[in-house]
């Protein structure tokens, strides 16, 4: 059973600055009708941390990364080589109703289902890895709200890792309009069909979706506004 009926697929292909990334997938949560799954990449190498992080614990990477402040929570995040992600599900959807905790295993389980079809040994934290023993690193925290940590560095509960090592994570945002997930995906091969074969598992009514001129413009402003605005980077 998928957890969506239907699936806006938008494969971005144009590279973008990390302020416009983080507001087209605010504009995307703004404008569905039905759940979407957005993959992106990043003009230049990019650090995005939490609602809730710090400026002071990633200001020392301002020269060399493009840095931003998501509107979701969860830890630091380093990008440009990762398979990047945003899942959107409007609040008239069906999966709206269930918890956030819910989502994020379920989006990550159909992760695991693609990962383990490549012959990588492929787990999510807490669910899939009783009998694993001292290998596992035990989860503490959950990677919807917490902040001030390296993501990556630290599986939390309903995370993927591969061989004990953490390669998918994700953070969420709940509105009166829907629920924003923002994950990335990394240290695996990304080729094959990855993304695709990743929608495909969400959902067995895909739609390929171009990002239109409406969520662009609309995604502009809100960069502006937010997310390229330097009071939003350091409010914290």
């Amino acid at each position: 059973m998928r957890i969506f009926a239907a699936l806006d697929i938008y494969q971005d292909h144009t590279a973008r600055s990390a302020a416009m990334n983080m507001a087209i997938d605010e504009a995307i949560l703004e404008y569905a009708t039905v759940p979407a799954i957005r993959f992106y990449r990043w003009q230049s190498p990019a650090l995005s941390f939490g609602y809730f992080g710090r400026f002071a614990d990633v200001a020392s990477y301002q020269r060399e990364r493009d840095l931003v402040r998501r509107w979701t929570g969860g830890g630091i995040v380093f990008h440009g080589d990762d398979l990047t992600y945003s899942v959107v599900i409007p609040v008239s959807d069906a999966a709206f109703s269930e918890s956030s905790m819910s989502i994020y295993e379920k989006i990550h389980r159909a992760l695991r289902e693609v990962l383990v079809a490549k012959k990588l040994n492929a787990v999510v934290v807490g669910t899939d890895d009783r009998g694993l023993g001292s290998a596992m690193i035990q989860p503490v925290r959950t990677g919807i709200t917490d902040a001030g940590y390296s993501c990556f560095a630290n599986p939390v509960r309903a995370d993927v890792i591969v061989d004990g090592r953490k390669v998918a994570g994700a953070a969420q945002r709940r509105t009166r309009r829907g629920l924003l997930q923002q994950g990335s995906i990394q240290g695996v091969d990304s080729g094959n069909r990855l993304a695709e074969r990743f929608a495909q598992a969400l959902s067995t009514n895909c739609h390929q979706r171009e990002v239109d001129s409406a969520v662009l413009n609309r995604a502009g402003i809100i960069a502006g506004q937010k997310y390229g605005n330097k009071n939003w980077l350091r409010k914290r």
